[in-house]
């Protein structure tokens, strides 16, 4: 059984009920989620041997999502425990043409106060295979983006895989800021996940020809985003997702993998959306899954895709589904039929 690392930020999620706006009545849901937690989620209910490092405080709050983890058999040894507080984001669900919103607070937050000597990274990353990490969590400030240095250094002396997913949070730092510190951290990863955007934001990278918002695609521009990719960085595979919004409830979602020989294209999924948050994270753990399962290019991208669509279906930040929900999808059941 693979194992698999990933690091980064666990934030309580809070929301209102349905699409109900922020505060228009006095309740709120309280769940967990973050980028690379949710990731490694995925990766623990597709059977993979899934660890995920952070730092949590002490208290009850803190230790509510160190539990929300092990529910789904995450290991959580190696999350460290201190800080004063747990980062909050605010999420209003959005509906046909009001777009969702998310408020952050997460400003002195156990994470984003951790200090390099908090993480024993050659402990860590003992018999594992993989390590997965994301642009937000460099963006973080105060000394993420070498903690993130110092774990991809640890990484590659025990000749472990590393994926990074570009994520560029424009709330956490400037493009020049990311664009400094991903091209440091980029030296180190082995495939890297992005989307229409993310490129540009941090490398100044351009689909040609693109309109995200009116809907235009252009399968060749994104072919020139990964070969310039893989072009600056020596990446072995660059995936992006390809989504096409329609509304906020109504979503076109494909993906594409190069492998340097090959530009794999997925099916296309047309999506009624229930919950789109961690949707781009369940395409990287299906991505991580295939590529450690020996799939091949095109049905590595058709299993992360496929992942990512049942994702969306799914209230929360985690994919609560299984290798066989996602097989089924990809190989061209998407009735939704019920199952007896």
């Amino acid at each position: 059984m693979a194992k698999i690392v990933t690091f980064g930020e666990l934030m309580l999620r809070l929301a209102p009920n349905g699409y109900l706006r922020f505060f228009q009545n006095d309740q709120f849901q309280a769940t967990f989620g973050g980028g690379e937690a949710n990731v490694a989620v995925s990766l623990a209910n597709y059977g993979m041997d899934s660890c995920y490092v952070t730092k949590l405080p002490k208290h009850a709050i803190g230790q509510g999502a160190v539990d929300s983890l092990r529910a789904f058999g995450v290991d959580t040894s190696k999350i460290v425990r201190g800080g004063e507080r747990v980062g909050i984001y605010y999420l209003e669900k959005g509906a046909s043409q009001r777009g969702s919103v998310c408020v952050y607070d997460r400003a002195y937050s156990a994470i984003q106060q951790a200090k390099p000597e908090d993480f024993n990274w050659d402990d860590i990353f003992d018999g594992a295979d993989w390590f997965h990490f994301t642009g937000i969590t460099p963006a973080l400030g105060g000394d993420m983006v070498e903690i993130c240095k110092q774990a991809c250094q640890a990484a590659k002396a025990k000749g472990v895989k590393i994926s990074c997913d570009l994520n560029y949070r424009g709330k956490l730092w400037t493009r020049d800021e990311a664009r400094a510190a991903m091209t440091e951290l980029c030296q180190y990863v082995d495939v890297c996940i992005s989307n229409e955007e993310d490129a540009k934001d941090v490398f100044g990278i351009e689909a040609e020809d693109t309109d995200i918002y009116g809907g235009k695609l252009n399968h060749e521009g994104y072919k020139s985003v990964a070969k310039q990719l893989m072009d600056k960085f020596g990446f072995e595979k660059v995936a992006i997702t390809l989504r096409t919004s329609i509304s906020a409830n109504d979503n076109d979602w494909a993906g594409m993998l190069y492998d340097g020989e090959n530009y794999c294209f997925s099916k296309s999924y047309h999506l009624h959306i229930v919950d789109r948050v961690g949707g781009g994270d369940s395409f990287g753990g299906g991505l991580i899954y295939a590529l450690l399962s020996g799939k091949d290019t095109q049905a590595a991208i058709e299993f992360a895709v496929a992942a990512s669509a049942l994702k969306h279906s799914i209230e929360g930040d985690y994919n609560r589904v299984s290798v066989s929900e996602v097989e089924k999808l990809a190989g061209g059941d998407g009735s939704g039929r019920v199952q007896r």
